[in-house]
């Protein structure tokens, strides 16, 4: 089947109830025939604009029914999706834009300013759609509402192809970021590839809309990271086209007060989150208000991108007995490296992932790692993989690499891979420290810094040092009302990890150290450290 998601809508669509929710936000719910109508009109409205079949369309907003409405219309008019990072600077955003190609973009009036200092250098971009609350817009753009109420919301009479292209912009610990090239027919496969494990799966388009017709929409989903990265995108594209209902946040910023009045309300299946970062504010404020919201809806929360601790989950477990903890080992160019999965009375501990079956471990010279040897290697993921890196060849050629006949993506996860095959992972290679002539991974660290009571989250860098190359540097959020004591988290470290490993330093953030998605801010980390150090913050 040459998939393409836009012919997976049309699929779907008209064999749902029309009246079900498929957006909810806040107060506010959008239809499943509203957004049907809504994204055929905006598609249809793009293509006499301009747009063809290639074209890219960028979306610049916060978690709301349009972002995921933009991205369906960009479907169905065979555009290719871009996503920016809204906490970028308007010369980020540019490169954004500029590096994509983009065609048309779409964007919130909250980031009017900075579209408006940035598009007379933008002259590839036809078309601008703004999301405004109040109806105002600015003078060169358009009105999201107006485009998706042009014409009569009827589906598109065009022919889709499975090598249609989907782009997710990563912005990894280095460097400007990335366009990883997903074909739509690729993306569906590995989707497919997990559900036959379970049963027999629609393999053509007919099959699917019977398939829809029998089983009604399929479920209530509550992304809370930012639809603009992988983890809360891939996962709320996928209750779209079941004709679920993708339920989104107000905030600017994650509040889990806010989710969990949410979760209370809207009685979601499934919650996605972002590790620890996001886990763990959920957790606090689940045990400081007992009883008070209603989370029994919940039988899955999904994670992917970041550590998440085996005592957040078990903490976690304790709220929601019925619920699977189900988190992911992926990344943007590496889908489906590993998974664990934790339920009440079946445990596992942090970082302990299964091999995804499309996986191996290979070591610095490509030969496979044998489990239980204490090897350290890189994961290595096989096909359906993305194309590559939009207009960058070097970085494509590095990370997707041919061995032994097999082109597998290899973004430089590092692990072992212990006796009964599992892998405990040990972090990004290009964010490994080098301390003394020993490699140090700092997600091994941080997990020791943030079992201490006192800690909220850590980031762990390397700084310069003329001694040791490198000095193991902590960057610690505090827990409510503690002071640091850092003499008192090196030997916490010191008991779980080799002495080379411990911290040299530590200091309390003093700016976020994360970024909206719950990921590692590593540059902000050092920055907060060398501005504290070059003080002379007290040892």
């Amino acid at each position: 089947m040459d998939w393409n998601f836009g012919d997976i809508l049309d699929a779907v669509e008209p064999v749902l109830p029309a009246d079900s929710p498929a957006f909810i936000h806040g107060d506010r719910v959008v239809t499943l025939g509203e957004a049907r109508q809504a994204t055929n009109n905006l598609a249809r409205a793009l293509i006499a604009r301009g747009a063809a079949p290639g074209d890219k369309i960028a979306i610049y907003m916060r978690n709301r029914p349009e972002y995921l409405m933009a991205v369906a219309a960009g479907w169905k008019a065979r555009l290719t999706h871009v996503n920016v990072n809204y906490r970028y600077t308007p010369e980020e955003v540019w490169y954004i834009f500029d590096n994509s190609d983009a065609q048309a973009v779409v964007y919130a009036s909250e980031f009017r300013d900075a579209v408006e200092q940035i598009r007379p250098r933008l002259p590839g971009v036809k078309t601008w759609v703004e999301v405004s609350p109040d109806g105002a817009v600015a003078d060169f753009a358009e009105r999201f509402e107006d485009l998706a109420t042009e014409g009569n919301g009827g589906p598109l009479d065009i022919r889709r192809s499975g090598d249609d292209q989907f782009f997710i912009y990563t912005g990894g610990t280095t460097g400007m970021p990335k366009g990883v090239m997903w074909a739509h027919k690729d993306l569906r496969e590995i989707t497919l590839q997990a559900a036959r494990k379970m049963g027999p799966v629609p393999e053509t388009l007919e099959a699917l809309a019977e398939h829809a017709r029998t089983l009604g929409p399929m479920g209530r989903i509550l992304p809370a990271p930012p639809l603009m990265h992988g983890t809360g995108l891939l996962t709320g594209m996928g209750v779209m086209m079941s004709g679920g209902t993708v339920i989104t946040l107000e905030g600017a910023t994650f509040d889990p007060i806010e989710m969990l009045d949410a979760v209370d309300r809207h009685k979601p299946q499934t919650l996605v989150i972002v590790g620890d970062s996001f886990a763990k504010p959920i957790l606090n404020a689940l045990n400081a208000n007992p009883g008070r919201w209603d989370v029994s809806s919940v039988a899955m929360i999904v994670s992917s991108g970041v550590m998440w601790s085996y005592e957040v989950k078990q903490g976690l477990l304790e709220h929601m007995p019925g619920a699977i903890l189900s988190d992911g080992f992926s990344s943007s160019e590496a889908l489906g490296m590993g998974q664990s999965m934790m339920a009440k009375g079946f445990e596992v501990q942090t970082a302990k992932f299964v091999l995804g079956e499309r996986c191996k471990v290979f070591d610095e010279n490509d030969n496979p790692v044998e489990p239980g040897s204490g090897v350290q290697g890189l994961v290595a993921i096989g096909p359906p993989n993305p194309i590559g890196y939009y207009k960058d060849d070097e970085k494509t050629a590095r990370t997707f690499r041919t061995i032994g006949g097999v082109r597998y993506s290899i973004p430089g996860d590092w692990c072992v891979v212990e006796a009964d095959g599992s892998l405990t992972l040990l972090g990004r290679g290009s964010a490994c420290i080098n301390t003394a002539g020993e490699k140090v991974f700092p997600e091994e660290v941080e997990e020791a810094l943030k079992t201490h009571p006192s800690v909220e989250d850590a980031l762990v860098i390397g700084l310069a040092d003329e001694k040791w190359g490198q000095q193991v540097t902590g960057v610690v959020r505090l827990a409510q009302g503690a002071a640091l004591d850092e003499d008192g988290l090196r030997a916490h470290v010191r008991k779980a990890l080799a002495g080379y490993k411990t911290p040299k330093r530590i200091v309390v953030a003093d700016r976020d150290i994360r970024a909206a998605n719950g990921k590692a801010d590593y540059p902000s980390a050092r920055a907060s450290a060398e501005a504290q150090l070059a003080t002379g913050a007290p040892a």
